[in-house]
């Protein structure tokens, strides 16, 4: 039996909290000779949710800041067509400076040219959140089977980590806690570096059963010594990452899983793709698989979304982690952030399907 304890019945299978986000996508044009661009709506811990609504037809909510003005009717929009749940704190708008729903801007690139992405953050609604904007009593007591947040999250001001522990301890035995690191120095660096980072991700990590992230994120997001980043070596190396996981499991005893995506670049468009679950003391690794990749953005939300659709249906570990990675590499078939595979999909896929013509 698992070391996960999901409850069995609750009005929301999975309950995301932070920020969403619209992103403008010119496709393979750069942002410097774009002429028109495509709208999505995205945000790392709303992704999936999205995903395991749209996808594979779960219950799922998000808690976030929404701006009362057109981008935030777009979004609204966008949202509810996924079928998520939302709990907003709502910001009024001035009319000229904010607050705002923050934006992402976001080349494909193509072959040799990698994506290029960069920000507008400035007076986000979504860092203005604080403890006490939402009701966690009484969302929980209507019962909540998985509770997730993340790094991005985290690091967009003091009080949005403080938000997270406060709906971490509030879900604490009401719920399965996960959260995915997301470690962005940019961001950090605003908030006081990479020693503040590790400060509060520590400290939220010490509230959390399940754990996302990769060798970089352990490393600059919690101090884990591990291989030189950037060092040359086959990025699908699983043996190096459960090593790294032993140490965390020494730092954080509370963690009863960890998982990540395995991924080597070889061009924008082609990609070695992988992942690996530790659970219950035991090592899972999928097999690699070669994606031709049309938009890399979300494959990681892609990837949790199955997995822990996997966990939430009580599959075996080594099944809901195929799933992850299915799903996971669907996603990059797509433009935009969120999924547009069905479930059977997904199944086919995790099961060892191919790319034939289905007739």
């Amino acid at each position: 039996m698992s070391a996960l304890h999901i409850r069995p019945h609750a009005a929301i299978d999975f309950l995301a909290l932070g920020a969403v986000v619209h992103r403008l996508d010119p496709g393979v044009i750069p942002f410097r000779q774009a002429r028109s661009f495509d709208v999505h709506v995205s945000g790392g811990e709303y992704n999936v949710a999205a995903n395991l609504a749209s996808c594979f037809g779960l219950n799922a909510a998000v808690a976030t800041a929404m701006v009362d003005h057109g981008i935030g009717e777009l979004v609204q929009s966008r949202i509810r067509e996924m079928g998520v749940r939302p709990f907003y704190k709502h910001f009024k708008h001035d009319g000229v400076r904010g607050p705002n729903i923050a934006t992402v801007y976001s080349d494909r690139g193509a072959g040799a040219r990698a994506p290029v992405v960069f920000y507008n953050r400035a007076n986000e609604a979504g860092a203005l959140l604080k403890p006490g904007d939402f009701d966690w009593t009484e969302i929980f007591a209507a019962g909540v089977k998985w509770f997730h947040s993340g790094g991005i999250f985290a690091s967009l001001s003091e009080t949005t980590s403080a938000l997270i522990l406060e709906a971490l301890q509030a879900a604490r035995g009401l719920a399965v806690r996960s959260f995915d690191l997301n470690y962005r120095a940019k961001l950090w660096a605003t908030l006081g570096g990479a020693n503040k980072g590790q400060e509060v991700f520590r400290r939220i990590v010490s509230e959390v059963d399940v754990l996302i992230g990769n060798e970089e994120d352990l490393q600059m997001g919690l101090g884990i010594p591990g291989p030189e980043v950037g060092a040359h070596r086959s990025k699908l190396d699983s043996e190096v990452f459960f090593t790294m996981i032993e140490r965390v499991r020494s730092d954080f005893p509370n963690i009863k899983a960890v998982a990540t995506t395995l991924r080597e670049v070889h061009s924008s468009n082609r990609h070695d793709w992988a992942a690996v679950l530790w659970l219950d003391d035991q090592r899972f690794i999928s097999p690699t698989m070669q994606l031709d990749v049309i938009d890399r953005i979300g494959g990681g939300d892609g990837f949790a979304a199955g997995l822990i659709y996997g966990l939430l249906a009580g599959r075996p570990p080594e099944e809901a982690l195929r799933l992850g990675w299915a799903h996971g590499a669907l996603l990059t078939t797509f433009p935009g952030d969120v999924t547009m595979a069905k479930v059977h999909e997904v199944e086919a896929l995790a099961k060892g399907g191919s790319a034939r013509v289905q007739r």
